[in-house]
């Protein structure tokens, strides 16, 4: 049984002073045993937090009596194990780094999850874009969705530049958990999209709703689980850097100066002992054999 309750969240909204909210929010969240990652600016809050029911359910409640946050949404996952060692919240110039200006009063609308799996029964003529990074969308995505090939979300404005042909089309996005969709949508919009919505409460929500429907593979997640079941039938869409088996775990290289991001199987991380290639596995057996001697 699941015995760790983990909670992602956000909201923009103006924080007047990021800092006093921080030594006062570290406080709450240390006083209640919670462990986790939460990011403040004066745009808003981003976190992600874990913790027993009871000390999630009485997190939920602190956030809420504050009145930026009163309307706050939570997605809820389950844990065999806690995904973060401590509580570190951060005053940051973005809850979810941009780099561009955009005017979040002129984003995408929101569509629910059950308009969402409608577009796929109706055969409406949709473009479904994944606004997520590429070793995000590798070990999953939704079916017949267009990926990016970026690194990270500074790289979006770039990325779409080459679909211009797609601005007269109906475009809806998707993201883990909406944030980023929040800034994307209204960059389109601010870039001459016609038609542009994004998927309320992200991956996440929609996969507690319609798990095992129109999503292929994993969920990748920012914490130490690294990725979160959503279609259970689906299987891994991703293969074994080494051996090209299916399988969707991911790991950073062992090597400290790689510490590339990979997905291996469970028989090659034992093989080549958390390396990423054969040459920081070699790496690895010169360094163990001159410990040796």
């Amino acid at each position: 049984m699941n015995n760790v309750k983990v909670l992602l969240f956000y909201k923009y909204v103006n924080i007047e002073n990021p800092v006093e909210f921080k030594k006062k929010h570290l406080l709450e969240c240390e006083d209640l045993g919670l462990l986790g990652r939460i990011l403040i600016a004066k745009e808003g809050i981003n976190g992600s937090v874990s913790g027993t029911r009871g000390q999630t359910e009485n997190y939920k409640q602190i956030l809420k009596k504050d009145k930026r946050f009163s309307d706050i949404e939570f997605k809820e996952d389950d844990a065999i194990m806690p995904p973060f060692k401590k509580i570190v919240i951060k005053v940051k110039s973005e809850i979810i780094k941009f780099q561009q200006d955009v005017d979040l009063n002129s984003k995408g609308k929101h569509i629910s999850s059950e308009e969402f799996l409608d577009l796929y029964n109706s055969g409406e003529d949709v473009v479904i874009l994944d606004a997520r990074n590429e070793y995000e969308w590798q070990v999953g995505k939704f079916k017949n969705a267009v990926t990016l090939p970026i690194e990270n979300f500074t790289e979006f404005p770039k990325a779409v530049e080459k679909l211009e042909k797609l601005k007269d089309k109906k475009v809806v996005m998707y993201c883990t958990g909406g944030i980023r969709c929040e800034k994307a949508s209204a960059y389109l919009i601010q870039e001459g999209f016609k038609d542009v919505s994004q998927l309320h409460g992200g991956i996440l929500t929609f996969g507690k709703k319609y798990p095992d429907s129109v999503w292929e593979g994993t969920c990748f997640v920012f914490d130490k689980r690294l990725k979160s079941d959503i279609n259970m039938k689906s299987g891994p869409i991703t293969k074994c850097r080494h051996c090209k088996t299916k399988c969707d775990q991911y790991r950073n290289c062992r090597v400290p100066e790689c510490n590339d991001l990979f997905v291996i199987c469970p028989n090659c991380d034992i093989k080549f002992q958390g390396c990423c290639s054969k040459e920081c596995w070699k790496k690895i057996i010169i360094q163990s054999n001159k410990i040796q001697n």
